[in-house]
C-alpha cells in the first residue's frame, strides 16, 4: 500500500543552489538503490543514506549543522556549564580508578564542534584529573577539521591528549565513554501495529516537474524484524496501556550492537549516554500513536523525512529500556537512569552557578537563560535523559545522587 508523504513544507527555508545540487545527487543515488531493489528499501536504509552516505549524507557532508548558523543547537553548545558538569562525573570515575597502573582515558562519539571536548579538559585540568587520552570518535572528515581547529584555536596546550579516531580502538580502554545525541541519530526501522505488524519501506516516483519525489510503502516486516516479532509481541503485551490501532513506532535494531561493542572496548570504567527518549512504558504510549521521528532544519522541527536529503537531520526518541536491558546482557551494570535536569544538579550545577562571578547584568542574565535552557520541564530538563551503564565500578555516581529513576526502566 502506497501512503502519501507530506507535501514539502513551503515555510521552510529555501536551500542555496549548491546545497540544492548536493540533494539532488543523493536523491539519485537513493533513487538507484530502490530501483536495485525492487521498488523500495527499507526506511533503515534511507535514513542511513539520507544522514551518512559520504560525502552526500547530512553527517558526511560539510555543511554547517551545530549552533545558530545550523540546523539545531545542543546542550554543549548552549552553556559550558553542561560540559562542566559532565567533567564533574568524569573526574568522580577517573579518580576512582586511576590507583592502578594503567592510564584513563575518556572517548567521546559524535564531537559535533569539539565545545564539550574542550569544556571537559579545561575543567578536568582545574581539578588535576585529566586523562592521559581524550579519544574523539569522527568519521566525517569536515567535523573532525572543525573539531582540530577549535582545539589548536583554544586550548593549545591540551592539544597532544587529543587522538581522533574513526572507529572504536581495537584496545581495551580505562576510563570514560560519552555519548550526548548519539543513538537519536542511529538509523531505524518504521513500523505500523495493526491486525498484524508491517513495516514501512521507502519507494518513489516522479513529480510534475520530474522531480524525485519519496513515499511511505506499507510492506511484509523484513528478516531483521522476523526474528524480534514475537520478543516485540511480548514487549507490546506488556503494556500498562493498550495501544490504539493503527499504531505507529520505530524500532532501534542498532542499539544492541552497539552497547555490545562499547561493553567489548570498556575494561573499567562508565557508558554515560544522554539523549532525548523515553522509558518503554511512556516510550509505547498511546499518545504517542504517529512515532517519534522528527526533522530539524534551520532550527525549524517538522516530520517529513523527504525533505531535501542529505540537508536536514533525521532523528528518533530513544527507548531507553531497550539500552539497559542491552547493557545488562553484554555485562553492564545500569548504575542509575534520570532527567537532564536531575543529572545536572547531582553533578553540582548550582555549585557552577553560584560561582559565576560578573557585575555585567547582561552576562549574569545569559548565564540564567542558559540554565533555564538545560533544566526547565519545557526545556531540555526532563526531555533529555541520563543512563550511566559501568563496569567494575563500586561508588554511587554522583549524576545520579539526587534522583536516580531505574525504577522508571
Amino acid at each position: 500500500m502506497i501512503v502519501d508523504s507530506q507535501d514539502y513544507n513551503s515555510n521552510l527555508p529555501q536551500p542555496d543552489e549548491i546545497a540544492l545540487k548536493l540533494s539532488e545527487s543523493l536523491q539519485e543515488k537513493i533513487r538507484l538503490a530502490i530501483t536495485e531493489s525492487g521498488g523500495s528499501i527499507s526506511f533503515e536504509q534511507y535514513m542511513q543514506m539520507a544522514l551518512y552516505e559520504p560525502g552526500l549524507g547530512y553527517y558526511s557532508a560539510g555543511s554547517s549543522k551545530f549552533g545558530e548558523q545550523g540546523d539545531f543547537v545542543t546542550a554543549p553548545e548552549i552553556s559550558p556549564l553542561f560540559s562542566r558538569c559532565i567533567a564533574r562525573q568524569c573526574q568522580q570515575v577517573l579518580s576512582e580508578i586511576s590507583s592502578s597502573k594503567s592510564s584513563c582515558s575518556i572517548l567521546e562519539f559524535g564531537p559535533g564542534t569539539g565545545t564539550m571536548a574542550i569544556d571537559i579538559m579545561l575543567e578536568l585540568a582545574r581539578n588535576n584529573t585529566l586523562p592521559e587520552t581524550y579519544y574523539l570518535l569522527e568519521p566525517s572528515a569536515d567535523l573532525r577539521q572543525r573539531q582540530q581547529s577549535n582545539i589548536k584555536n583554544t586550548i593549545p596546550q591540551l592539544e597532544e591528549r587529543f587522538v581522533w579516531l574513526d572507529r572504536l580502538p581495537e584496545e581495551r580502554i580505562r576510563g570514560v565513554i560519552l555519548a550526548n545525541e548519539v543513538i537519536d541519530a542511529m538509523p531505524v526501522k518504521r513500523i505500523v501495529i495493526d491486525s498484524d505488524i508491517q513495516e514501512y519501506a521507502v519507494s518513489c516516483d516522479f513529480g510534475a516537474k520530474g522531480e524525485t519525489r519519496f513515499q511511505w510503502l506499507k510492506t511484509d516486516i523484513d528478516q531483521d524484524l522476523k526474528s524480534e516479532l514475537q520478543e516485540l509481541q511480548e514487549m507490546f503485551d506488556t503494556l500498562r496501556e493498550p495501544l490504539a490501532t493503527p499504531y505507529i513506532t520505530e524500532i532501534n535494531c542498532n542499539i544492541k550492537p552497539w552497547v555490545n561493542s562499547l561493553s567489548d572496548v570498556l575494561d573499567e570504567g562508565l557508558i554515560l549516554i544522554s539523549d532525548y527518549g523515553y522509558p518503554r512504558q511512556e516510550y509505547f504510549h498511546p499518545q504517542r500513536h504517529a512515532g517519534t521521528l522528527i526533522c530539524h532544519y534551520r532550527h525549524q522541527v517538522h516530520d517529513d523525512p523527504f525533505l531535501y536529503p542529505g540537508l536536514q537531520d533525521i532523528t528518533a526518541s530513544v527507548e531507553f529500556t531497550t539500552v539497559a536491558e542491552a547493557a545488562v546482557d553484554a555485562g553492564l551494570h545500569v548504575s542509575g537512569f534520570t532527567t537532564q535536569a536531575h543529572f545536572l544538579i547531582g553533578c553540582g550545577l548550582d555549585q557552577f552557578v553560584s560561582e559565576f562571578e560578573s557585575d555585567d547584568v547582561a552576562e549574569r542574565s545569559k548565564m540564567t537563560q542558559q540554565v533555564s535552557k538545560l533544566i526547565m520541564p519545557g526545556e531540555m530538563g526532563e526531555k533529555f535523559k541520563f543512563i550511566g551503564l559501568s563496569k567494575n565500578l563500586d561508588n554511587q555516581l554522583c549524576g545520579f545522587s539526587f534522583i536516580d529513576q531505574r525504577s522508571r526502566l
